[in-house]
This record gives C-alpha cells, structure tokens and sequence, in this order.
C-alpha cells in the first residue's frame, strides 16, 4: 500500500511548521483568531491541496495532448458552516484561454485523476465550472 506521510511540529504558541518532501510550510491562525499568521490555517491549505492537486492534473492533462490551453488559473471557494466548523461546499471555478471543448475534456480528466477530488466525492458538494473566457471551436 502506498502512503503520503507529512509531518508537523509546534514552533510557537499558535503555528506549526509541515515538511512535506523537503518543503517547509508554516500553519497558524490570523491574528483575530489569536494566532501570530505566521502562515495559512488548515482550512486554507485544504483548499490549496483541492485546487493544487486539480492543477496538476489539469496541467499534465492538457501537455500529454499538447492542447493549445493556457493561461490557466483555479479559485477553489469553500462555504463554511457554523457549528461545528466545517465545509459544506467547495467550488473549483477553472479560468483558460484556449478552446472551450478542449478544456471541458481535460478538466473532467483532471477531476477523475486527483486523490483530492476522489476522496471528496460523495462526501462534500464539490463543484467545478468553467469560467467563459475561451473561444469556440472554429467550424
């Protein structure tokens, strides 16, 4: 069975530091929240790792087709609820230049490629739209 493993370790009162493969990133509260913000909460790094890991599939998706795709960009939003405080939705809103069928290709690809996406499914609302900045394909 093949694992991903990261570890974490307190650096001050509120932030933590995680390696993952040599990279260090730094985990705190905002300071409304009385944390130092020495770095994004985990709730945005939840974000970050949806929206990293549909990128690079994405990304590797459109350059083994070798689509003309580009400019590419991912928001990932999260819709918070209450009590207890939790996501109860996510939107992947994908923004690209390129050709509009290319890309609706490559980003159901993507979203059937990324361990994110398949852990999610059926558990959280998770949603992916296309943003209208591409062209039609010419006839």
């Amino acid at each position: 069975m093949n694992d991903i493993e990261v570890e974490l370790r307190q650096v001050s009162a509120s932030t933590s530091e995680t390696n993952v493969r040599g990279h260090h990133v730094l985990i705190d509260r905002p300071l409304e929240k009385g944390g130092a913000d020495q770095g994004p909460m985990g709730g945005e790094l939840f974000l970050a790792a949806i929206g990293g890991c549909f990128m690079s599939n994405l990304l590797a998706a459109i350059t083994a087709r070798r689509m003309d795709i580009f400019d590419i960009s991912t928001r990932v939003t999260g819709t918070l609820a209450e009590a207890p405080p939790r996501f109860t939705s996510v939107e992947v809103l994908v923004s690209a230049n390129g050709l509009a069928d290319q890309l609706e290709r490559v980003v159901e690809i993507a979203d059937k490629g990324c361990i994110m996406m398949n852990t999610l499914r059926g558990r959280l609302e998770v949603r992916i739209r296309i943003a209208n900045q591409l062209t039609a394909p010419s006839r």
